[in-house]
C-alpha cells in the first residue's frame, strides 16, 4: 500500500492541551479522513486562538475536495491565501487583534499523491521502521543560523531567538508561499504532526520510543503529554498521530481552539 492508492484514509488519534504555563490554548488542529493539520496561533491569547482556529477551519474544508495531479498544489496555495486574507480582514475590523497570525502544517491525501504544505515551526514527521524523519524545516531565525553554519545543533535549545518565526500566516499583503513536499507513505508508516509544545520540548528519541511502543493509540498521546509535562510543558501542545488505511474510520475532527475553546 503506497500513497498513490486512491482509496486511502487517515486513521488517527489527536490531542491538544494548554500545558502548564499558559492560561489559554492558542493551538488548533484537524484530524480528518483526508486532511491532517496543526496550527499554532501567534499574537496573544485572543488573537492566537482566533488565527489558528480560522486557519484550521479553512484547511479542513479540503476534506470535501478531490485533489488531483493538476489542481492539488494550486488548491492548497489558494487556501493558504484565503486564510491570510481572512486574517487581514479580521484585523482590519478588530484593531485589538492586530499582530495575530498562525503557523500551519498540513498533510493531505489527494487522488494521485499525498502532499505536505508548511509555514512556521509546527512540524511533520514520518516514522518508518522505528526511525523518525522530520519532513518539515522550521521557518525560524535559529534554523536560518543553523543553515548558515553560524550556530551548532547543540546551541539551539538555549538560544535566545529560538522562538522567533520568519514565516507564518500573518495577514500581510505579501502572501508567503508554503513549503511543499510529496510524501510517500508505505504500509506500516506513521505520520506525526505537532506544535512546538511537543517538538521543542521533548527529545526526539523519547518521542519515537513512545510511538513505536504504543502505535496510533490514546496511550501514545498520554505518554507524549506526560513527557512534555515532565519538561515543564511551557507551551500549548498539539499532537496528531496517524497511519493510512483502506477503510474510512471515525476521525477525531477539530481539536484545541478550533474545537470551540477547548483546552
Amino acid at each position: 500500500m503506497c500513497s498513490s492508492d486512491l482509496s486511502q484514509y487517515f486513521q488517527s488519534v489527536a490531542l491538544s492541551d494548554v500545558g502548564l504555563h499558559r492560561t489559554e490554548n492558542e493551538d488548533s488542529g484537524w484530524a480528518g479522513s483526508k486532511v491532517l493539520a496543526v496550527a499554532d496561533g501567534l499574537g496573544g491569547h485572543a488573537g492566537g486562538e482566533i488565527a489558528s482556529s480560522l486557519a484550521i477551519k479553512k484547511i479542513s474544508q479540503l476534506e470535501k475536495n478531490s485533489l488531483n495531479q493538476r489542481n492539488a498544489e494550486t488548491t492548497i496555495i489558494d487556501t493558504f491565501i484565503e486564510i491570510n486574507d481572512a486574517l487581514a480582514l479580521t484585523m482590519k475590523n478588530q484593531n485589538e487583534l492586530r499582530g495575530m497570525g498562525t503557523t500551519l502544517t498540513t498533510v493531505i491525501i489527494g487522488k494521485e499523491k499525498t502532499l505536505l504544505a508548511h509555514l512556521g515551526d509546527s512540524r511533520a514527521y514520518l516514522i518508518r521502521d522505528g526511525k523518525m524523519t522530520q519532513l518539515t524545516k522550521d521557518h525560524t531565525v535559529v534554523q536560518e543560523l543553523l543553515d548558515q553554519g553560524r550556530i551548532s545543533p547543540d546551541e539551539v535549545e538555549g538560544h535566545p531567538q529560538r522562538s522567533f518565526i520568519t514565516k507564518a500566516l500573518m495577514g500581510t499583503s505579501q502572501h508567503e508561499r508554503p513549503d511543499f513536499l510529496e510524501v510517500e507513505v508505505s504500509e506500516g508508516d506513521l505520520l506525526l504532526l505537532c506544535s512546538d509544545g511537543l517538538a521543542g520540548v521533548v527529545d526526539e528519541k523519547k518521542i519515537v520510543k513512545a510511538i513505536v511502543a504504543h502505535g496510533v493509540t490514546g496511550e501514545t498521546l498520554s505518554e507524549l503529554k506526560e513527557l512534555a509535562y515532565k519538561k515543564g510543558a511551557p507551551d500549548n501542545l498539539t499532537i496528531i498521530l496517524a497511519t493510512l488505511t483502506p477503510h474510512k474510520n471515525p476521525a477525531p475532527g477539530f481539536i484545541g481552539a478550533a474545537q470551540g475553546g477547548a483546552k
